[in-house]
């Protein structure tokens, strides 16, 4: 039987505000939801029941009372932990800040309550989101859903999770190197990573970077269009904000594409990023499968010569921003992986990270012939199939050896260093039975367009059983916790 929870957003939305269901009825599931499964996979890890119940209750009277209604009145929404919450314990993964409980809320927390948001739940990221698994000392590992042993990924891990089981029904996320995107693929469900600037931050410390975003995950293409809807912003205190207010009220409103008219670029690698074998292989299989409902469909990898050098010197600025002061008092205090980072970052100099961003700037010129020739690109959202979730990051691959967590990010990266909107749909399973996500890149500020074409091309999924959303067991998630 289908639970309250289950249902997607915009349909929640819509039954609360023609009164079919209560906000208060909504949360008491959601949080029956929690109980039932969040032991076995530790998904949800901090949660607000007396603060989420007061609000939803506020939430039904404000409908009963016949008030105008917020996009996303009445909704239960996870909160990733890197985001601050008033009144809400928020660690960022990390045991300096075990006991931390912000007095306010960040701006995109605020714009989501203003919509009318009900936010419940802080969802696992691995230590201040550095990592490609959801693990920290301060709440453990977070297991994926379909099978609690393996990875969900990182760093929006809990995020991913949480949606997959319909703990909740939308969920924040961020993404640098595909912290958003490499969750969704091996949850089965959406994450959408927007142009840089359209979900503005007053927390980004390099404001003129295009590499790291806030945005959106749903477990479909309408339900994370209609969070996005809230999250987006023109807030002048981030210097990327600049998308037209009227731009921002036509997010949620999507409308599928033809796919007949489009002209498609397909890429098992991007021409340099490592890929697992069984996961090519996937990939080649659905391509040629897809490949006669678009108007044109052609394999052609981008010009990416040198973006892994490029990408290494312009990360780990954000490191050295972000954490002098903990390592000049004691490297101890950060994780293996942000103090791997920062000490990286000391090795490179001034002339380094000139030439990364010149290699950065070339390498955008190149994206953007690319996309005269086509409307978009399709990609592998991930490198290889779930690994055990105890393991930091793999040190192989289907008998690739790899170096360092991100190696298997390349998939994605490559698109994060560009600043093009991507979006992570669910496109059936991989090899071994595991969530298989098709990454979607559209071109430079483009997000509606590649929202809509993600829409059309989820909804052509529907039909081909071998491209549906794969849904976890939630029975055996139950027994098991």
């Amino acid at each position: 039987m289908t639970s309250l929870c289950d249902h997607t957003a915009v349909e929640l939305r819509r039954m609360i505000g023609t009164r079919k269901i209560s906000p208060v009825e909504l949360l008491q599931d959601c949080i029956r939801r929690i109980e039932q499964v969040n032991p076995a996979v530790n998904a949800i890890v901090a949660t607000d029941h007396e603060g989420g119940l007061a609000a939803a209750r506020a939430a039904e009277a404000k409908v009963m009372r016949g008030e105008k209604l917020g996009a996303l009145h009445g909704l239960p929404v996870g909160i990733k932990d890197l985001n601050d919450t008033a009144g809400l314990r928020t660690t960022y993964g990390s045991p300096m800040f075990r006991d931390h409980v912000p007095q306010r809320d960040e701006r995109v927390v605020a714009a989501l309550r203003q919509a009318g948001a009900i936010i419940l739940a802080k969802t696992n990221t691995p230590e201040f989101g550095t990592g490609g698994n959801t693990i920290n000392e301060v709440y453990g590992a977070t297991g994926n859903a379909f099978d609690p042993a393996l990875s969900c990924a990182g760093s929006s891990g809990g995020s991913g999770v949480a949606l997959a089981t319909s703990m909740l029904p939308l969920c924040t996320g961020s993404d640098t190197g595909g912290s958003l995107r490499k969750p969704a693929a091996w949850s089965g469900v959406v994450g959408f990573r927007p142009s840089p600037g359209l979900v503005a931050s007053e927390r980004r410390r390099l404001g003129w970077s295009v590499l790291s975003v806030q945005g959106p995950m749903g477990r479909d293409v309408a339900d994370t269009a209609l969070l996005l809807s809230a999250m987006a912003s023109t807030d002048s205190h981030d210097p990327m904000a600049n998308p037209r207010p009227e731009a921002i009220a036509a997010l949620a409103a999507r409308r599928p594409l033809d796919l007949c008219s489009l002209r498609v670029a397909i890429s098992a690698d991007l021409g340099f990023a490592p890929v697992a074998p069984s996961i090519r292989r996937v990939f080649l299989a659905r391509m040629a499968a897809l490949a006669p409902v678009f108007g044109r469909c052609e394999a052609e990898d981008p010009d990416m010569a040198g973006i892994d050098r490029a990408y290494r010197v312009i990360r780990c600025t954000n490191f050295l921003a972000a954490f002098r002061k903990y390592h000049e008092r004691d490297p101890q205090l950060l994780g293996a992986n942000t103090r791997g980072n920062y000490e990286e970052g000391l090795r490179y100099s001034l002339s380094d990270l000139a030439e990364a961003h010149a290699e950065q700037t070339r390498i955008y010129r190149a994206f953007q012939d690319f996309f005269t020739r086509n409307d978009l690109l399709l990609l592998p959202c991930q490198a290889l199939t779930p690994f055990p979730k105890t393991l930091p990051f793999p040190t192989e691959m289907e008998g690739m050896p790899l170096s360092g967590y991100f190696a298997t990010s390349g998939i994605t990266y490559g698109i994060s260093m560009t600043g093009h909107p991507a979006i992570c749909i669910p496109c059936g399973r991989d090899e071994k039975g595991m969530p298989f996500g098709l990454q979607v890149v559209g071109p430079r500020g483009a997000d509606g367009f590649t929202l809509d074409a993600a829409l059309a091309l989820e909804a052509h999924f529907q039909a081909l059983p071998d491209f549906a959303r794969p849904l976890p067991d939630l029975a055996r998630l139950q027994a098991a916790a």
